[in-house]
Parts: structure tokens; sequence; C-alpha cells
């Protein structure tokens, strides 16, 4: 998921450049892409984290990570 981390996770930002390519509006995509987030983790398919503990991404404020969730 994250070129940083080894797979470990990544930042919502990272997902939005992904998206975003070449235009540079990945901010514009900044809520769209915590909102899928939020919709991803409550179905149990990736978990939000803060400072490494799980969080609920829905509510979060600040900084997030989104990671896969363990098996």
């Amino acid at each position: 998921m994250d070129r940083r981390g080894a797979g470990k996770s990544i930042c919502p930002s990272e997902a939005a450049r992904q998206v975003a390519g070449e235009t540079g509006a990945w901010r514009d995509l900044m809520d769209r892409t915590r909102a899928v987030a939020a919709r991803l983790a409550a179905e149990g398919r990736i978990e939000g984290a803060q400072k490494g503990r799980t969080i609920d991404i829905a509510t979060a404020r600040g900084p997030i990570r989104l990671r896969a969730v363990r098996s």
C-alpha cells in the first residue's frame, strides 16, 4: 500500500494523489477519500490508525493512516 512503509500503511492523501494523477487536484479528493476509507473500514476491509492505534475513520480528527486489516 505504501512505498515508504513497505506496505504497512498509507496516508489518505497518498491515495488521493494516485487518483488525481498529473492534475494535481488531490486536495479536492480528500473528503471523498476519507469517506470511502470510512466505508471500507465499516466493511472490515481496512482500518484507520493514529499513532499506531486503531481508530474510527468516520469520526477521527487530524492525520490518519490506512492499513489492511490484520488477519
